[in-house]
């Protein structure tokens, strides 16, 4: 039996054997999420998948996607202007929204906001910090906010959303050592949003307890069913979060289950699957800058030995579409020409033993980090080791989980041979996928841990992100993206198919590929009877 065939027959009989439970009474008013929960709860310091359901719950922002496609609204803005050279963007607010402590949210809040995401050069700081000087940012009115931008910049609009308004006021009460609070917001609550933290039970990665904000400045009139409480309990495998799923202990799930999870779902009563087009594309990173993937026939080794139609028709059972290059297929400045790399052993050999003739130790043992969390990166792994180990390269699994990995990607000697990951939508623009996984003044971000560096992708991606013409901005896009793919840094699989499990009470989930459906304030909890 091959691989393939053992990976997708194990799978299957997982699904049979694992009868499901009687489920018990839910909490009529509480919503309860397997979701992963971030590294710390500071939404200037995290900046990934796990934070946004978070961040977009606690938390309120000056514009937010809605939907999908995903549409740019205003939030706590109610509009903008920018000026005809695109230096000059103003934001008007809300009169009355409160931050939880029952404070006013004022343009104070957001500058405060802006400069702290720019001294803290964490997270979404990346966006902005090319642009933008925490000097430039300014309140020239009580509920107006300005940004000077030092050029042009067409992702700046897209990337506002990234940047949570914190309540300065809370923080500065909480300085230690000049760090604006960041060592006591990774464990408390600074927001605005339609949730509030409970600190008293939050453990990390364990817990996270959130009420519902009363004085949300939407108000609650639209979805009087919205939970009252999400509890926000994630588990360590993903066979556990769907076994509780199927109990009625969770609600819904995280949205990266496996196919053979997926069909246990659509078997069983009560519950259903949430299926979604996203824009959310599947990465194996391998570190470039370190032996033996600084050379490149070695990297074009191991993209023509991953079998990626057969992981994701038998894997996946075709919930997935191949999308071979850095950004997802349906967004404009991918090139619609690019070549992709096909599975081949043959040519993967070829190039294997290119690499071993320049002095390439591919006869090492090469590790791959795996979010142990999440059982598709396992199966991925194990049908990659497989493949390889047809053609003499020795591929070790290493269960990881998903801080430590990001951690450990900050510098370019503690990143990982090989690591899995996805690159979801934290805005949409070209400049948020190839734009920081590729130009190499963001390496030191998870974003950028292939340590990737090629000074003409650098200059296309550059002059790309300071024109505001989006006809002028496409073919630097498209042009960047074929050096990047003939250059093959990581390795790309796919553009998701977002499957999140959730129980029938769970009504009105609102999806966006930004945030993948997190937003529980949208939520309609049924009577489970």
């Amino acid at each position: 039996m091959s691989a393939l065939k053992a990976l997708a027959y194990a799978g299957a009989v997982i699904g049979v054997l694992m009868l499901p439970p009687q489920a018990h009474a839910a909490q009529p008013d509480v919503l309860v999420s397997g979701n992963t929960l971030p590294g710390n709860l500071d939404p200037h310091q995290i900046f990934d998948v796990p934070m946004q359901h978070y961040s977009l719950n606690v938390y309120d922002n000056l514009y937010r996607y809605e939907d999908n496609p995903p549409d740019l609204k205003p939030w706590l803005a109610e509009s903008y202007t920018v000026s005809p050279d695109g230096l000059t963007y103003e934001f008007k607010l809300h009169h009355g929204a409160k931050f939880h402590d029952g404070s006013e949210v004022t343009a104070q809040d957001v500058v405060y906001s802006f400069k702290r995401v720019l001294a803290l050069g964490k997270g979404p700081s990346g966006a902005f910090k090319p642009v933008l000087k925490p000097d430039n940012v300014t309140a020239p009115g009580k509920y107006t906010v300005r940004f000077l931008l030092t050029h042009a910049y067409a992702p700046f609009l897209s990337a506002i959303p990234i940047v949570m308004v914190v309540n300065p006021r809370v923080l500065k009460a909480h300085e230690t050592n000049n760090d604006w609070g960041a060592g006591w917001l990774g464990s408390n609550d600074a927001g605005s949003g339609a949730y509030i933290l409970d600190p008293s039970t939050y453990r990390p990665l364990e817990r996270a307890d959130l009420k519902q904000n009363p004085e949300h400045f939407l108000g609650w009139s639209d979805n009087p069913q919205a939970p009252k409480e999400v509890q926000v309990l994630p588990t360590r495998e993903t066979s556990t979060r769907v076994m509780a799923l199927l109990k009625g202990t969770v609600d819904i799930t995280d949205t990266y289950l496996p196919t053979d999870q997926v069909e246990r779902i659509q078997k069983a009563k009560g519950v259903h699957v949430e299926k979604h087009t996203s824009m959310r594309v599947f990465v194996l990173k391998m570190s470039n800058s370190k032996p033996p993937f600084d050379n490149i026939n070695t990297r074009k080794c191991f993209a023509h030995a991953f079998n990626y139609e057969g992981f994701i028709t038998e894997i996946l059972k075709g919930y997935a579409v191949r999308n071979p290059a850095p950004m997802p297929n349906t967004l404009w400045g991918y090139p619609k020409d690019v070549v992709a790399y096909d599975y081949d052993l043959k040519k993967a050999k070829a190039y294997c033993d290119k690499a071993k003739a320049e002095g390439a130790p591919i006869d090492r043992r090469i590790e791959i980090h795996i979010n142990t969390q999440l059982e598709q990166t396992n199966q991925a792994a194990q049908l990659f080791q497989s493949d390889l180990a047809q053609i003499g390269v020795n591929l070790k699994i290493v269960g990881d989980t998903w801080s430590n990995m990001t951690t450990n990607t900050a510098k370019a000697d503690t990143t990982p041979d090989m690591w899995t990951t996805w690159v979801s939508t934290y805005f949409v623009d070209p400049e948020n996928w190839i734009g920081q996984m590729y130009d190499s003044q963001f390496h030191g971000t998870w974003k950028a841990s292939a340590w990737y560096k090629n000074p003409k992708v650098d200059e296309l991606l550059r002059k790309a992100r300071m024109l505001t013409d989006q006809k002028e901005r496409q073919p630097l896009y498209e042009e960047a993206t074929r050096l990047v793919v003939a250059d093959s840094p990581d390795i790309w699989i796919y553009n998701t198919v977002e499957l999140r499990g959730a129980t029938d009470r769970v009504q009105n989930l609102r999806f966006s590929p930004v945030g993948s459906g997190d937003e529980m304030r949208w939520i309609k909890l049924a009577d489970p009877h």
